[in-house]
């Protein structure tokens, strides 16, 4: 296992030091795909002007005929993540490999618990959303909307925005753990066992923590910000990854059971073994690759 994630495993200590730890685990990160195939796929950076300000996107478009489109959000618990982590660099470049689609990676704003609170995450995947709505390209290709963790949460945000004014619907959500409720649910009782040996855990400190930077309190958190909360009615045909051994499985869970109580069409997959954020690692494991072609069937519907 590399450094910087038994050091984040590690836990404790002051803000400074948890958040040193946290950089050097992306740095880690990154490091992991360096040098990932990206043969035949044509990646740019570019920026959508948006009411907070620009929003980077990083777009990867196959070469050949496409079948369709995709906006992606990456992970790191509102607070942390970017466009080079393999959880959005890795992934995008495979969704647009497997599912022939131009896939757009959003840079959006992180909460920094003061200036940068909800709903700016949400406005900037809208924004970019709406410019990939926009593109007379894919005026009548199917457009998906997908992410991991907190960029799964902030994906159902965004789809319920645009089922309620628009400028266009979503075709598929494609969400990775997605972590989509405050008070998170607990797990079932026969998980416990096997996750005690874990070390590295989402404790009820830590997701309040989390709660709190990024709504900027835990109490009446508005029901688009962690949208397991929401109105469901409506969303788009749905795929889930459910990484087995992680503390917010429930939330992914009860967001499936959700979504099929109000007819949205759901199907979801358990990543055997998979703790939270597999997708930060390259798939060169059976169940990681299995995950990334999982949601590639789903935004081909």
């Amino acid at each position: 296992m590399f450094r910087g994630l038994d050091e984040a495993r590690a836990g404790g200590g002051t803000e400074a030091e948890q958040e040193a730890r946290a950089q050097r685990f992306m740095d880690e990160y990154r490091r992991l795909d360096e040098g990932w195939d990206a043969a035949g796929i044509a990646i740019e950076d570019a920026a959508v002007p948006g009411p907070h300000g620009p929003v980077p996107v990083r777009t990867y478009r196959p070469e050949g005929a496409l079948d369709g489109a995709v906006l992606w959000c990456h992970g790191g618990g509102f607070r942390h993540g970017d466009l080079d982590m393999p959880e959005g660099h890795i992934v995008a470049i495979e969704l647009a490999r497997r599912a022939r689609a131009f896939v757009v990676s959003v840079d959006y704003r992180l909460a920094d618990g003061e200036r940068v609170l909800y709903p700016f995450p949400i406005d900037d995947v809208h924004t970019a959303w709406s410019w990939l709505a926009g593109l007379e390209e894919f005026a009548d290709a199917p457009l998906g909307l997908g992410g991991a963790s907190a960029g799964a949460a902030l994906a159902v945000s965004t789809a319920l925005r645009a089922r309620d004014t628009g400028p266009r619907e979503a075709d598929a959500l494609l969400l990775a753990y997605p972590f989509a409720h405050y008070p998170n649910p607990a797990l079932d009782l026969d998980l416990y066992p096997e996750m005690a040996a874990l070390p590295f855990r989402f404790d009820a400190a830590g997701v309040e923590t989390m709660v709190r930077n990024y709504v900027g309190r835990i109490s009446d958190v508005p029901p688009d910000a962690l949208p397991g909360a929401a109105r469901l009615d409506g969303l788009p045909p749905t795929w889930i990854v459910v990484s087995e051994y992680d503390d917010l499985r429930g939330s992914a869970e009860l967001l499936e059971r959700q979504l099929a109580e109000v007819g949205v069409p759901v199907e979801s997959y358990l990543a055997a073994g998979m703790t939270h954020g597999h997708l930060n690692h390259p798939p060169r494991v059976h169940e990681i690759e299995e995950s990334i072609a999982f949601m590639a069937r789903g935004l081909k519907g």
